[in-house]
Parts: C-alpha cells; structure tokens; sequence
C-alpha cells in the first residue's frame, strides 16, 4: 500500500478538502449574496416571461459573468418554460448547470513534467493582482512536491516586487536572482536561466513588471523577455501564467486581452475572490478567451491558492453548496 492511501493520510486529505471548501464559500458569499439575492427577488413567484428574463439577464451582466453568458442562461430557462412559474431554486439550478458547461473545459491542473530542467514558469499580470504573492505560494507548493524551485526578480522597475520576492525567497528557503531597480529585465531573466540549470532546478519562475500605463513598452518588454528566454531553450516559456484581480471585475477581461496578445498566456490564475462580489468574470474570461484556469485564491495563506473545480466553483457561485 502506498503512504498515501493510509487512513490516517486520507483523513488528512478529508479535512484538508473541507477545509478549502468552507474557505471558498466564504470567499465566494458576496458573489453569492448577489446572485442568489437578485434571483430570489426576481422569481419569487412570478412566471417566467420577457420581463422576468429581461430583469434576470440584466442581473447576471452586473454580476460580471458577461453578455453572452448572460443570454445564453436566459435562452436555456426559457424553453419549455416560459410563461409558467418558476421558483428561484430552479433557476439557480439552469444557471449552475449553464456555468458548469462553460468551465469544465478549461479547469485544467499546471502541469510540470520532467521533460525540460528547468520547467521555465514566466508569470505576468498587472501591478497589485497579487502576482508575487502567487509566486511564493506557487514556489511552496511546487517545494512540497518535491521540486527544486528558484525564482527570478524580474519586476525590475519596482524596488517593492523584488524585495517581496526576496521576502518569500527567504520564507520558503528558495534561491532568488534579483538585480537593481532598473536593472535590464531581459538579462536578469537570461542569468536566472543559467544559475537555474548551473545548480539544476527543476523549476524557474520569472517575475515580470505588470504595468498597462503604456501598453506598447510592457508589450516589448515582454516579448524581449520571451526573445531571451526562447533563445536558451526555443521550447521555453513552458508557461506563461496570468494573474488576475477578482476585484477588478470586467477589467480583467481587458487585461486578459492585452497579455494574450503581449506574451501568448498559456493560463490563468485568479486571486482575491473573497474581497468581491464580482466573482462571475471568472465564467467570462473562460467564455471568452478558453485559457485553462489553473488555480484560484480566496485569502493569504499559503493552502488559500488550490486547484481550481469547475462544478463545485459554479455551485458555490449561485448558493447551491
């Protein structure tokens, strides 16, 4: 038997997962306030016509899941049931069902295979995303895995992002390569890639700076950096990983499209859920742009960024669970 399927083991699993579960549902209760709120105001009994679908579809839009989304929810409820009543339950049910569809295709797990050393992580997003922060819970969780990991400070314009690098370096006991404020970011990220292949790494994760003031200089920043990082291993980035701020609701929609755009995301992570009641952009942006949703973040703690369930996700998100 394997250690991992212990008794003792699997109990810690059970409580490991519950535990996430009740954090998640509390990070996701002003979301789920709204929309099981509105809901309930909307259909209680009331049929279900062009009014109450107006009404509904006008909830879910300012509920950031998105235009499309929205319509596509409503066109779902009203066959075969338009004109009869409906109870607010039911219609929570059609549209945790509708948000399922759409998220199960890209719930998809970061996967790190031993096919390259390093496996070169390049994360990006805007400045107060929560980026950095991601890194060193990303770095922990990779350590406990088993990885080796070493970081790369590559937000070189701002003195804050390397030394809360450094911060997490030293908590986690992994190596960072940082320069000075300033520094080229496209030669710190070449000298992390060879420091991580001299001391044999299994994983390099470079920072960058998140800055949309000037959209054109962070776009040829990034793709120096992807230059650079494309010449030591035309296989590399490995991923591109994009973080994104919950609280900004349709703004990450817009973020999204300039970072695809600048540096080819590979997949997103979602941070801050639980300081919103904007929690449904994430069904948009899956919509959207069909990126896989790696992870996603409802607090601090390392164990409050896990893997991201499209069907307990879309549940919690209507106050079905």
């Amino acid at each position: 038997m394997s250690e991992e399927n212990f008794p003792d083991n699997q109990k810690k699993d059970d409580q490991k997962k519950k535990g996430w579960f009740s954090r998640l549902k509390d990070g996701l209760k002003r979301s789920t306030t709204a929309l099981s709120g509105g809901i309930s105001d909307i259909f209680v009994k009331r049929k279900l016509d062009a009014t109450t679908l107006e009404e509904l579809e006008d909830l879910l839009i300012m509920s950031d899941l998105g235009v499309t989304v929205s319509q596509a929810v409503c066109a779902r409820l009203s066959k075969g049931r338009f004109d009869k009543e409906i109870s607010p339950e039911e219609v929570q049910a059609a549209l945790a069902g509708e948000v399922a569809d759409i998220l199960r295709p890209v719930a998809r797990p970061l996967e790190i295979t031993a096919d390259h050393k390093p496996h070169i992580i390049l994360m990006v997003g805007v400045n107060g995303s929560g980026k950095t922060t991601t890194i060193g819970k990303l770095a922990k969780k990779f350590q406990l895995d088993g990885k080796s990991v070493m970081l790369a400070a590559g937000d070189t314009f701002r003195a804050a992002a390397i030394e809360q690098l450094q911060v997490w370096g030293q908590r986690n006991n992994v190596p960072v390569v940082s320069g000075k404020v300033g520094a080229d970011a496209a030669g710190l990220a070449y000298d992390a890639i060879e420091r991580a292949r001299t001391e044999n790494s299994d994983i390099l994760i470079i920072d960058t700076a998140g800055r949309l003031q000037n959209k054109s200089h962070l776009m040829e920043e990034l793709s120096k950096i992807i230059r650079v990082i494309t010449k030591q291993d035309e296989t590399a980035p490995h991923s591109t990983l994009l973080v994104l701020d919950a609280t900004t609701g349709q703004n990450a929609v817009m973020q999204a499209r300039v970072f695809q755009e600048a540096a080819q995301v590979s997949g997103l992570i979602m941070t801050k859920l639980d300081g919103t009641a904007k929690g449904g952009v994430l069904v948009a942006l899956a919509e959207k742009f069909d990126l896989p949703i790696h992870a996603i973040g409802v607090g601090e703690s390392i164990d409050d960024l896990q893997p991201f369930d499209a069907d307990d996700f879309s549940k919690m998100l209507v106050g079905l669970k």
